[in-house]
């Protein structure tokens, strides 16, 4: 994969994952909430119960795309299955086809098209994450196409996050006050408007990209073995847990966010400001790795990562406790997704290196199923977000129908999860990552060199 247009033809298909992604993590939560009105607790209980079935459905998709063999390629066909799926449940998802609100037909609704999403969503990100490795087993070259990949993938979550607070209103029906608010048509029209952009994004990257160095499993996986590769390849556990933290402090900003400008600042339409310094800060973040891998180590690039989102999240805090400035808080959330992008492009690259440590270890590899883990783990690191968010709301009272005028102790819990809270999760991250894993320095030059020369050999 040499060729420029080659690594951009792979980069497009992620603008249509991520928004789905980001509708369904930044933005359903608010519209169960306070459109459908569902009751929290429930919220509480749906979302540790759809985990518990991305355990299992997530290494297995893994295994069913490791032993797929068609024309078009092993990752190609489920891409294109899994976005459409996808898009179609997604409309389905942020659609009320009538039912009564509060009513048990609707809680049945919201509930199976909620781990629907999760099955579908994972049918095209396994498969689509999956095909970096099999592009060159160059760290460098990986590293060039995760980074052009999360370029992409933080233009979708950047449309999500900017226009979504603006376009919900001009999409509503509803007035409130004088003025436009978000209501059930408005996400329903947003929801669909999305699922066809899935759709074609996912379809351009398919139709301009090639497979190449596709290896198929020469054992026959089985389920049990599913969960052996999971389970014996340590570096893999440890990934697992200190991409959960870190993704997890992310999920609680864009989660909260749609809260916090609502019923703390009083002013939604903030929020796309806020979203805009993000999603620069994104763009920054894919400068850093590059960069700071030409003098440093990959190791130290990814803790100095950690750290600019650590000290960032905390300016916010200090920031609008201290100053009540919204532009320095503004500032301070640039740092930290300057440090989130680089965060998040390096983890692409760590799963890379595992899929090359797992096969050196149990020899044979399993891309498939190892990628599955990333979207496992990020489905739990958002399942730690909802789960602190709606106790939060639970507890504090929250009533979605005050808005800004809930009271203090539910603006006091919002600007916790908000403010706080991502800068614990991180700080947890950096020292897990720090202490636990090996996959740098001589010892994974030397699990590079035995693939290499595993390759050249099976040529």
């Amino acid at each position: 994969m040499k060729k420029l247009k080659d690594k951009l033809a792979y980069g497009v298909g992620a603008v249509g994952l991520d928004l789905s992604y980001g509708l369904f993590y930044s933005f359903l939560a608010k519209y169960l909430t306070d459109i459908l009105h569902l009751n929290k607790k429930f919220l509480l209980f749906l979302t540790p119960v759809a985990r518990i079935w991305d355990g299992i459905n997530d290494p297995l998709m893994g295994t069913i795309v490791d032993n797929t063999n068609t024309k078009m390629g092993k990752y190609r066909p489920w891409i294109l299955i899994g976005s459409t799926c996808n898009a179609v449940v997604l409309s389905l998802l942020f659609t009320n086809p009538g039912l009564e609100l509060g009513g048990l037909p609707l809680y049945i609704y919201v509930a199976f098209l909620y781990v629907g999403w999760g099955m579908t969503n994972t049918m095209a990100d396994i498969s689509y994450w999956s095909m970096v490795p099999s592009f060159t087993s160059d760290p460098a070259e990986r590293s060039i196409i995760a980074t052009i990949a999360r370029a992409f993938s933080g233009i979708g979550q950047g449309i999500i996050s900017i226009f979504t607070p603006m376009v919900l209103p001009i999409l509503s029906e509803t007035v409130m006050n004088g003025e436009k608010i978000a209501d059930a048509r408005s996400y329903s029209l947003w929801a669909i408007i999305c699922a066809v952009c899935l759709v074609g994004f996912s379809a351009l990257s398919v139709a301009n990209t090639k497979e190449r160095h596709i290896t198929t499993p020469k054992e026959k996986f089985t389920f049990k073995k599913m969960f052996l590769i999971a389970k014996n390849n340590d570096q893999l556990l440890v990934f697992m847990l200190f991409a959960m933290l870190s993704n997890a402090g992310w999920y609680m900003v864009s989660g909260v966010g749609v809260y916090y400008f609502d019923v703390v600042i009083g002013d939604p339409s903030k929020q796309s400001a806020f979203n805009l310094l993000g999603a620069v800060g994104s763009v920054l973040g894919l400068v850093v790795v590059p960069a700071l891998t030409k003098i440093t180590t990959r190791r130290r690039t990814y803790q100095i990562s950690l750290l600019l989102a650590i000290f960032g999240f905390i300016g916010m805090s200090v920031a609008i406790k201290t100053t009540g400035s919204f532009l320095l808080m503004n500032l301070c959330y640039l740092v930290a997704s300057i440090g989130v992008a680089s965060m998040f492009v390096q983890q692409t690259v760590f799963l890379a290196d595992i899929v090359d440590y797992g096969e050196v270890k149990q020899g044979f590899r399993s891309e498939s199923i190892t990628f599955s883990m990333k979207g496992f783990l990020q489905k739990m690191a958002y399942t730690i977000q909802t789960i602190i968010l709606f106790a939060g709301l639970e507890i504090s009272h929250y009533n979605e129908n005050l808005h800004y005028e809930n009271a203090d102790e539910v603006k006091t819990a919002i600007s916790f999860m908000m403010l706080v809270a991502p800068a614990i999760l991180i700080i947890l991250s950096l020292i897990v990552y720090t202490t636990k894993f090996k996959l740098h320095g001589k010892f994974m030059e030397e699990i590079t060199a035995q693939i290499s020369k595993k390759q050249e050999e099976n040529i």
